[in-house]
């Protein structure tokens, strides 16, 4: 029987699929703005007798987006909040009268024709309230439900052992950490300073393990348990993890050096040094998701006839499917498979891309050539975004063996697995300054990682809506892909 590590069994055990729980409460969030909103039309729809009108719209989902901040301000989209159910109950509802007198006070200021009378706002208070604690009650039940499953555990582990280590460890189990899940300890050191089990838990290997580990079990974040003074050992973790899609911090509960209490973030009483974040929070990955999704479920059902034609024309020049599946590296190094209009004659795919395509391949059908010019063979891409591998901005997904000068893109390029800490696009920032088609030197891809890298630390949804809009005009006036 094969000997099983302690790190291959922390994999096996934290294999169930998870929910984010900031995006789980920014879902709360815009449902009780909707369904608040959604109450008050019916509501005033009732009262008055005739449908609402567009102000009536505006003027209720304004209320009920003021109600959404005051929540959130007050703290009760927090996950333990949630978990919290009736118990939260008072401050829910000391805040949604206070949104009430708040617009009555406005309607009052800003004569707003009566819509926001004290009758209406009476039986919207109450409804609301109602719904809100049915709502609360339910959501309660339900997330609690989730933790016990482990659904909305975030994986940590620590870097570090020896005394640091076992005082941090010992300073996390006093508290009741409701989604923050240790898993073990890592440390390059091998004698007696780290143990086999610290404070209870295993060392799962050296620091040059926590990389494939982390990639396996979807790690959250990394704590070092290792003193401020140890400035080289930091910087040379620093530079084998910064590749990773984590937070990274440092304990400060055992160093001298004491800092405001603003400096610090805190797990349980634990004070920590943001050292590194991940290139998108929780709620920032949802927001781009969301837009993902929606943008490109619109975009299929604009671009299903032409799709069509195109996979009609494929079958018609040449013999072999219409889609072409490739492996390629995905969000966290993971592999995916993505989608392309076939280009190549069927005999002659390559899905393992260890011969690029050039400049009048023989290999390229004359449609396909056409395709490929025009980047249209990348269409159906859009069920990879749907699906959730791809988004629609970001570095553009390589195949898996891919090489340049018969060298391997990762031994090529000093931290190209750094652009997969965010999902890969279907167009990116180094595809709109100039840099797509084949990538036959070192220059090349060293330019295009760069540019990928520059756009993972600049993020921003204004970003990706300016290289969306530049995206025509780079297949348009671009010269490179072939």
């Amino acid at each position: 029987m094969k000997h099983v590590t302690p790190a291959e069994a922390v994999v096996r055990a934290v294999r169930p699929p998870r929910r984010s729980g900031a995006v789980l409460c920014g879902c709360v969030r815009a449902a009780e703005v909707v369904a608040l909103a959604l109450l008050a039309l019916a509501l005033y729809a009732d009262r008055v007798g005739r449908p609402p009108e567009a102000g009536d719209f505006l003027a209720f989902f304004a209320v009920a987006l003021a109600a959404g901040a005051a929540f959130k301000a007050g703290g009760v989209y927090r996950l333990d909040a949630l978990r919290g159910g009736l118990r939260n109950l008072p401050r829910v509802a000391l805040i949604w009268c206070g949104v009430m007198l708040g617009a009555l006070a406005l309607d009052a200021l800003l004569r707003l024709d009566g819509r926001f009378s004290r009758d209406f706002l009476e039986q919207w208070a109450l409804c609301g309230l109602a719904f809100l604690a049915a709502e609360r009650t339910a959501l309660s039940l339900w997330t609690r439900r989730l933790t016990r499953l482990g659904r909305l555990d975030r994986y940590a582990v620590i870097v570090g052992g020896g005394p640091m280590a076992e005082l941090l460890l010992d300073s996390l189990s006093r508290h009741q950490l409701n989604d923050l899940r240790i898993l073990g300890v890592f440390d390059d050191r091998g004698d007696e300073r780290t143990p086999d089990v610290i404070a209870g838990y295993p060392k799962l290997g050296t620091v040059d393990d926590l990389v494939g580990f982390a990639r396996n079990v979807r790690l959250d974040q990394v704590i070092f348990a290792l003193p401020v003074s140890a400035e080289g050992r930091i910087l040379s973790i620093l530079r084998k993890l910064w590749v990773l899609p984590v937070d990274i911090r440092l304990a400060a509960h055992a160093n001298r050096l004491r800092f405001r209490p603003r400096a610090y973030s805190f797990i349980g009483s634990a004070p920590m040094l943001d050292l590194l974040d991940k290139p998108l929070s929780d709620s920032a990955l949802f927001f781009k998701s969301a837009f993902d999704r929606c943008v490109a479920t619109l975009l299929l059902a604009v671009f299903a006839p032409l799709m069509a034609a195109i996979a009609l024309g494929v079958r018609l020049t040449s013999p072999g499917p219409a889609l072409f599946r490739q492996e390629r590296l995905g969000f966290n190094n993971e592999r995916i498979v993505v989608y392309k209009f076939r280009t190549l004659y069927h005999d002659q795919c390559d899905p393992a891309a260890r011969v690029q395509v050039t400049r009048d391949d023989p290999r390229v059908t004359p449609f396909g050539r056409l395709l490929r010019r025009s980047s249209l063979d990348e269409l159906p891409q859009l069920l990879n975004v749907v699906k959730g591998d791809l988004s629609l901005v970001g570095p553009r997904p390589h195949a898996v063996d891919a090489r340049v000068v018969d060298c391997e893109y990762h031994k090529a390029v000093d931290g190209y697995f750094a652009r997969h800490r965010v999902k890969p696009g279907l167009t990116g920032w180094a595809q709109v300054n100039g840099w797509r088609g084949e990538t036959d030197t070192l220059e090349k891809i060293q330019r295009r990682v760069e540019y990928d890298l520059d756009y993972i630390e600049n993020w921003s949804m204004p970003l990706d809506l300016y290289i969306l809009a530049l995206t025509p005009f780079a297949l348009v006036f671009g010269v490179n892909a072939y």
